[in-house]
């Protein structure tokens, strides 16, 4: 996924009310960024990080920057990488790699539906269909908490939809289709993937009820650039031994 134009950069003043962030961009303007981040975002909105925005060229958007990506410290001193907080991009990036077959566990569908009914009020973020396979219904999670060494974190708060779509992905394997759960990990800097035990346990239970149900999960890695954002490579799951 390409930024259709270029960022621009700048210093985090604050993030508030979920979706505002007050920013200095680099030229000393002092501007007010929407924050595409429901999430708690721990790690990445401290003050004095580094940021970079977006802008649209719609003259009538009340706020005309989209903040998209933070670099934060990394795991030697002084080091900074790069994370994505847009949580619309990794259904972006999934249906770019799919259209790629860059996901090798999902490639060679026919076709790929995007916001198909299902379950009780839900809509998959994918239906992956081929007529010689069964249906693979996928839903997309983004992740970018890291707390400890290297490794990936989800969810960064209480997560109760997400649950909900475990259980019903849970519900398509039962009727004999194909259930992925993946995690697009917007950071360069993971190389592995754990459910947040602490944060939610009520999801990382479910997590494990999934996946002992049929569910597979999965979690990708980034690369990350001011020009770009691309699924790069699978990690493994520190949950696969169920035992």
């Amino acid at each position: 996924m390409d930024f259709p134009t270029p960022l621009v950069r700048g210093q985090l003043v604050q993030r508030y009310k979920r979706f505002l962030a007050d920013i200095v961009l680099d030229d000393g303007t002092e501007i007010t960024a929407h924050c595409p981040n429901p999430g708690a975002m721990i790690g990445l909105n401290m003050p004095g990080l580094p940021v970079w925005l977006s802008k649209s060229p719609d003259p009538k958007r009340k706020l005309p920057y989209t903040w998209e990506l933070v670099e934060v410290p990394g795991q030697n001193p002084g080091e900074f990488v790069m994370c994505g907080l847009n949580t619309m991009h990794p259904n972006r990036l999934v249906a770019e790699a799919l259209a790629a077959d860059a996901i090798p566990e999902l490639a060679g569908y026919a076709s790929h539906r995007r916001e198909v009914k299902y379950g009780t009020n839900s809509r998959v973020d994918f239906l992956l269909e081929h007529q010689d396979r069964p249906p693979c219904w996928l839903e997309v999670k983004n992740c970018h908490l890291r707390r400890e060494g290297t490794l990936a974190e989800f969810p960064d708060c209480v997560a109760a939809r997400s649950l909900k779509h475990l259980k019903e992905l849970e519900a398509e394997v039962a009727r004999g289709a194909r259930a992925v759960m993946l995690f697009v990990i917007q950071r360069t800097d993971c190389d592995a993937f754990e459910a947040c035990h602490d944060l939610d346990p009520a999801y990382a239970k479910g997590l494990t009820a999934a996946a002992r149900a049929g569910v597979e999960v999965m979690a990708y890695a980034c690369e990350i650039s001011a020009e770009a954002v691309r699924v790069d490579r699978r990690v493994p799951w520190l949950g696969a031994n169920l035992g």
